[in-house]
């Protein structure tokens, strides 16, 4: 059954990222981009919270995520976490980007919360990585995406 497009927001949590390095939404493509939402942490945990736009013109009927924010091809979407020098801290040691996969986000996730303004998806990520520096790569939400309220 077709799906009409939606807007939903996500919110992307990562927990306990190590302090006094900056971390950030990267928004565009490429070198040609800016990086938004720039936070130092402070050992605590950072919250970002972002917009996309979802067609559903994929011809596996699963949900296509839109707009600046969004990275890679239709069939593999994700938001980039700039940190370090990526978001923009000159004196930085730490020169990585997180890469968060919106797999796993679901028709039925997506009509529930964009419904609601009350809802939004959320995806928790470990923000320190074995390494004792920040999470980099692909992190995988630790307990996937969820519909949570937006308190």
């Amino acid at each position: 059954m077709p799906k009409k497009d939606s807007e939903v927001r996500l919110r992307i949590i990562l927990i306990a990222p190590p302090a006094g390095v900056e971390f950030g939404v990267q928004d565009g493509k490429g070198n040609d981009y800016t990086t938004i939402q720039i936070q130092r942490s402070k050992g605590d945990d950072l919250t970002f919270q972002i917009t996309a736009t979802i067609k559903d013109n994929r011809e596996d009927g699963l949900p296509n995520f839109l707009g600046r924010l969004m990275q890679g091809p239709a069939t593999e979407r994700f938001d980039y976490i700039d940190i370090g020098k990526l978001a923009g801290q000159t004196d930085s040691p730490w020169d990585r980007r997180i890469k968060v996969p919106l797999k796993g986000i679901t028709w039925d996730m997506i009509e529930k919360a964009a419904k609601d303004p009350k809802l939004v998806l959320e995806a928790r990520l470990p923000g320190t990585a074995k390494d004792g520096g920040p999470s980099c790569a692909t992190v995988k939400p630790t307990e996937g995406w969820k519909v949570c309220t937006t308190s």
